[in-house]
């Protein structure tokens, strides 16, 4: 026998848990997914839809070198914060992870998810981290659905992806969408199969409708419906499109995507307008924002507004301060920055986003503002040769978070202070640990739950120079 294969065997022996097998064990915490954590003589195992301070009996359905998963089975004593959950979907649908959660409890994991963070990645034991900041009414908030469409039998359905899978889970309401968004994903199934349009079978690539996205202005009203197809040309198109606007008089604008290609990402390089205009409003404060079918909007308005006001005052902004705004998207926090400085210099790699920002500074009047397509790093080093120099910069990257080399140029350009928004805790605290290497101390962190019934939360990091 090879020595790979004997290690191999050792290794599996001494695994305490085996696939198929079942087992009762307490689960401890939350891991960064939503699932609980528990351990069978110290072997990892995740569970789905199990909560701390449970036990839980649970079949093994996956095993790893350092980890296992298992399926929930029964819980033996149950959290007193567990409630059970109104999507009737829940367990099979991927869309949300905590609705068995009360909301008083998502806050508190959320909280703890940040501080777990903080202490194992970033081993910054000395930062104060805020309550999260929740939601009144943690249902209905998202302003944008992306619902792929399929069929069942001889029914036409939209839904969320089951988790881990391509496998539609058919929701005829979903409690985390915008009313609006339900009511046109209802009127596409029903019309396309009044009509015979052909949902897209993915294993063999037949059939015309792929995905169905709607876009809700919160605070206009008006509506985006976004029909993702894998030809151009689709029988159907113009009664479609008539039908749909009887049945939906809150539409302003249909659009086609033409996606042919055999990939996971939703959207194509070409839109056109089917009807209406080929953009929707909405308001973030007073500010009034243009949304196209492929720029980036934050989903959930009303804790967007919550987000960059916390931004703005970690900024500690009295008026005559020049600002970075890094990785600043469609311009929106750079909107709010401007508003309290003398100059913001907003840059971004995507020059379609930056488009977008110029557009927004645009119809909102704002003139302090100077957006710039490019590399992050190599333009604010462009920005320092000129003379140009911040006293305060705001970082807003993606969930990978920064490059180290934009985290460590920033640093030697000498801002007073620092604001780091992120959505993904973990990250944060990598990038937060590097800024105290180079001199900077995080001394405040303040979640914003922008994302109810899931795991995701939001931060916002106050940075200040040593």
């Amino acid at each position: 026998m090879s020595r790979n294969r004997r290690e191999s065997n050792q290794n599996e022996k001494v695994r305490p848990v085996q696939l198929g097998r079942t087992y009762t064990f307490p689960i401890t915490g939350l891991g960064h997914s939503g699932e609980g954590v528990g351990r069978v003589e110290g072997f990892t195992v995740f569970v789905r839809y199990a909560l701390p301070e449970e036990t839980v009996t649970v079949v093994i359905e996956e095993v790893r070198a350092n980890f296992a998963r298992g399926r929930l089975i029964r819980v033996e004593t149950s959290d007193p914060q567990r409630v059970s959950p109104l999507c009737p979907v829940y367990e099979a649908c991927g869309g949300c992870q905590l609705q068995h959660l009360s909301y008083a409890g998502q806050l508190a994991a959320k909280y703890q998810s940040v501080q777990d963070a903080m202490q194992r990645i970033g081993k910054l034991a000395d930062v104060n981290i805020k309550p999260v900041l929740g939601m009144d009414d943690p249902w209905r908030y998202r302003n944008k659905a992306q619902f792929p469409v399929g069929r069942m039998g001889e029914k036409i359905v939209t839904g969320c992806f089951a988790a881990g899978s391509h496998e539609i889970i058919p929701t005829d309401s979903c409690l985390i969408q915008h009313s609006l968004n339900d009511r046109l994903l209802t009127e596409v199934r029903r019309i396309a199969a009044a009509i015979g349009v052909a949902p897209y079978d993915e294993k063999t690539g037949q059939g015309v409708l792929r995905h169905v996205m709607g876009r809700v202005g919160s605070a206009t009203g008006e509506v985006m419906a976004v029909l993702v197809t894998a030809a151009r040309d689709f029988p159907g198109n113009e009664e479609l499109v008539q039908q749909l606007k009887i049945a939906m008089p809150e539409l302003t604008s249909i659009q086609q995507n033409i996606n042919p290609a055999r990939t996971n990402v939703i959207l194509g390089r070409e839109t056109r307008v089917l009807w209406g205009t080929p953009v929707i409003h909405d308001h973030i404060g007073r500010f009034s924002f243009q949304i196209s079918a492929e720029s980036f909007f934050q989903v959930n308005a009303v804790q967007t507004q919550v987000l960059y006001e916390k931004a703005v005052q970690a900024a500690g902004l009295t008026g005559g301060e020049t600002v970075f705004d890094l990785y600043s998207g469609t311009g929106t926090i750079s909107l709010f920055l401007a508003e309290h400085s003398t100059q913001v210099y907003g840059i971004e790699y995507s020059p379609a986003a930056v488009a977008d920002a110029e557009r927004n500074a645009t119809a909102n009047g704002i003139h302090n503002v100077q957006f710039i397509a490019g590399d992050v790093a190599a333009k604010i080093v462009e920005l320092q040769k000129k003379g140009i120099r911040p006293e305060v910069i705001v970082l807003d990257p993606p969930r990978a978070g920064c490059e180290e080399v934009v985290l460590r140029t920033a640093a030697e350009m000498g801002p007073t202070r620092m604001v780091y928004v992120s959505c993904n805790p973990a990250t944060l605290a990598r990038d937060l640990s590097l800024l105290d290497e180079m001199g900077y101390k995080t001394v405040e962190i303040q979640p914003v739950d922008m994302f109810p019934q899931t795991y995701h939360v939001e931060c916002v990091a106050v940075i200040e120079r040593k």
